[in-house]
């Protein structure tokens, strides 16, 4: 079972700390905003973060990036696999607009 706290107070850093109690255990598909900047920490255990053509094995110490809008999920290959992502909302630039 997958669990997840939201945290917040790191001044403009917010995050969330995911706990995979079990091997197998997926954060399901998702993407990151072209608005966000967005970091991974793989804190214990392994996991593998993975899309459609590529993946990406995550040990303890691993910080993760990965690019706007690109769907991914992310699967523990360990029980009590842990990571945080830490998540810090950029403004966009005047004169900059969605497309």
């Amino acid at each position: 079972m997958l669990s997840s706290e939201s945290v917040r107070g790191w001044g403009d850093l917010a995050g969330v700390i995911y706990d995979f109690e079990k091997s197998g255990d997926i954060l399901p598909k998702h993407t990151h905003a072209k608005v966000d900047s967005h970091i991974t920490i793989i804190v214990r255990g392994k996991v593998k973060i993975y899309s459609h053509d590529w993946e990406i094995l995550g040990f303890p110490g691993n910080i993760i990036d990965i690019k706007e809008n690109v769907p991914h999920e992310i699967m523990a290959l360990e029980d009590n696999s842990k990571i945080v992502n830490l998540l810090k909302i950029v403004p966009p630039k005047q004169g900059e607009t969605d497309e």
